[in-house]
């Protein structure tokens, strides 16, 4: 999928956190017992776009071995059990009970997987739910549509057992299809390399034939693909170590595919910071994943932090909610809880939006986050708050954002309270944008800046400005209630917005409509 075909996401009229169904999901627990790993994910927040209240994980490798004996790894279900308990009472001590709880590839493939459900269910009292292939295709594709509303492509969701494709056309899930293709499984094959290498090329295969068109994008869910993505991060020096909607060329992907088999897996571990449990599966899935891109020639590949645990939670939202731009609801829910003057900035936005009017469409709702986020680090020290916000906003969970707006974004906040970025920490994730970009950053933020000077009643308006981009000539229309507002500081910050658009300024005197 190419910039152009971006999924546009519109902006809901009223929060999302504020809607009596979504108070429902504010606080949600879920287990993921997977063929590699157990899990506890409590969402936290707002309903669309929710934080990560608790977020615990055990590799117990549930799944090793049932290619061959036909039951679950006796010490893994063992430590999954014990995870399982432990999961219980956390969820009792929050208050969240009952959780959401699924069972994948291992637990419903392995003989014993009936017996190890009702164990789970007699000793912690939780329903286990064991959910088959198509299923858990359609749950991960839930949880890429909770980060990309209107997405095109293909969900790849690779666990410990199997591997689950889900296509999605405009945001909607078609068809869903799984296949045995999980490290766990793959370590199983006898035969050797070349054995292996078949029997992922004859899968790959059937499952192109059966998904038909080309994909524009492979969105990549899971912890083996996560890993593959952090060394390609490393192996390229790319500067933000964010993985969610990390992106992959095709030939970055093919050369890191190719530096994970000629590289140790002890030198990839020490590189990668990668778990010696995870890092023993990535040989594989990266043979996978190379099978995929040679089969199916995506544009582009996509990492998705977002999987089966975000789609059960994306399960239980009304429609209406899922539409919802999960971006701007979660700058929505933030300026709530930490603002001064919650709502001003939809009055921010409309005040500085004159600027851009000419600019591409795709940043419209970044500047609308930021002018959202504009006030939340007011507690933070003088001295430190604009690397504070730019170091929050880069790395914080949020859905709908690519790398280069989530810089943007930040950048936009750092000049909300700092007239220059050099000289900081920052300076090379500068390269993930345009000049272009970079200078609207600029702009943006001592808009904000001057326009956080112009603090009414949230709904009031201060004013308005024209942009004359071809005379360089700055309008700013006063309203007659913000004129004792504009003092020397604020003066000084108009001038200083003047001096980024190479402007000369004139004030006029905002005539009632």
């Amino acid at each position: 999928m190419t910039a152009a075909t971006e999924p546009q996401i519109k902006d809901a009229p009223v929060a999302s956190f504020k809607d009596p169904r979504a108070l429902a999901l504010s606080r949600v627990g879920v287990v993921d017992v997977g063929s590699n790993s157990v899990r506890l994910v409590v969402f936290d927040g707002a309903a669309r776009s929710p934080a990560y209240y608790y977020n615990e994980k055990l590799m117990c490798g549930l799944g090793a071995g049932v290619r061959e004996s036909g039951i679950l790894n006796p010490k893994g279900r063992a430590r999954a059990l014990q995870a399982i308990k432990r999961f219980q009472c956390i969820a009792r001590s929050l208050g969240i009970e009952p959780l959401s709880a699924v069972a994948t590839a291992a637990v419903r493939e392995a003989t014993d997987g009936e017996d190890f459900r009702r164990e789970v269910e007699e000793t912690t009292g939780l329903n286990l739910r064991v959910i088959d292939g198509p299923e858990e295709a359609r749950l991960s594709a839930q949880g890429v549509l909770l980060g990309w509303p209107g997405s095109n492509g293909l969900v790849c969701d690779i666990g410990g057992s199997s591997m689950e494709l889900a296509t999605i056309t405009d945001g909607k899930i078609g068809t869903c299809l799984t296949s045995q293709l999980g490290p766990l499984r793959l370590k199983g094959i006898k035969g050797g390399k070349k054995a292996t290498s078949s029997y992922i090329k004859e899968v790959v295969s059937d499952l192109s034939e059966k998904i038909g068109s080309k994909p524009e994008r492979l969105f990549l869910v899971g912890g083996s693909w996560r890993a593959i993505a952090r060394i390609d991060m490393l192996r390229r020096g790319y500067p933000l170590h964010v993985l969610h909607e990390y992106r992959m060329s095709t030939k970055n992907a093919r050369s890191t595919i190719k530096f994970i088999r000629n590289t140790p897996v002890d030198e990839l571990q020490a590189l990668s910071g990668n778990s010696a449990a995870r890092m023993a599966l990535v040989p594989l899935a990266a043979e996978v994943l190379s099978r995929l891109i040679k089969k199916f020639k995506p544009d582009n590949i996509a990492v998705s932090s977002y999987g089966i645990r975000e789609g059960l939670l994306y399960e239980k939202m009304p429609d209406h909610l899922r539409q919802m731009d999960p971006l701007i609801e979660a700058c929505r829910f933030s300026e709530a809880k930490d603002a001064r003057l919650v709502g001003f900035g939809d009055v921010l936005y409309d005040f500085v939006m004159p600027l851009f009017k000419s600019g591409p469409e795709r940043w419209h709702r970044i500047i609308h986050a930021a002018c959202l986020l504009h006030d939340v680090s007011w507690r933070a020290h003088p001295d430190y708050r604009a690397e504070a916000c730019f170091d929050n906003i880069t790395r914080a969970n949020l859905g709908g954002l690519r790398h280069s707006e989530r810089v943007f974004l930040g950048l936009s906040l750092l000049h909300r309270y700092k007239n220059k970025r050099e000289g900081n920490r920052f300076e090379n994730l500068a390269r993930l944008l345009s000049e272009n970009d970079l200078h609207m950053a600029e702009v943006l933020g001592k808009a904000m800046r001057f326009g956080a000077m112009m603090w009414l009643q949230s709904d009031d308006k201060p004013g308005k400005f024209k942009w004359h981009p071809r005379k360089k000539v700055l309008e700013l229309h006063l309203a007659d209630s913000a004129r004792p507002l504009f003092g020397e500081v604020a003066n000084a910050r108009l001038q200083s917005l003047a001096q980024a658009l190479e402007a000369e300024v004139v004030i006029k005197r905002l005539k009632s409509s």
